[in-house]
């Protein structure tokens, strides 16, 4: 069994309060569980407006599927419609 966690660090410009930025993330984070079948949370930067970090976890069966999966993701809100900019991220394997 290979656990794949993968943080990625978010810019929400234009966003000027807590509240529009729980509205993005919250929609953001289902459309993720759903659309990919992962794990994800809101892992650091809780207080900063236009700024997130998440974490996003899958298991699997082999190491490379999961690494794959995970790029996907990343690759999916690096081209998503939310107003939202991939600034980095690291996939490691557990």
């Amino acid at each position: 069994m290979r656990v794949g966690v993968c943080t990625v660090e978010l810019s929400l410009p234009g966003v000027s309060s807590l509240k529009g930025k729980r509205s993005i993330l919250k929609s953001l984070m289902a459309r993720m569980r759903q659309q990919f079948n992962v794990a994800v949370a809101e892992v650091d930067d809780n207080d900063v407006w236009q700024s997130a970090v998440l974490g996003i976890v899958c298991v699997s069966n082999g190491a490379d599927y999961a690494h794959g999966l995970l790029t996907k993701t990343v690759e999916w809100l690096e081209n998503g419609s939310y107003n939202i900019a991939v600034v980095d991220y690291h996939i490691e394997m557990i």
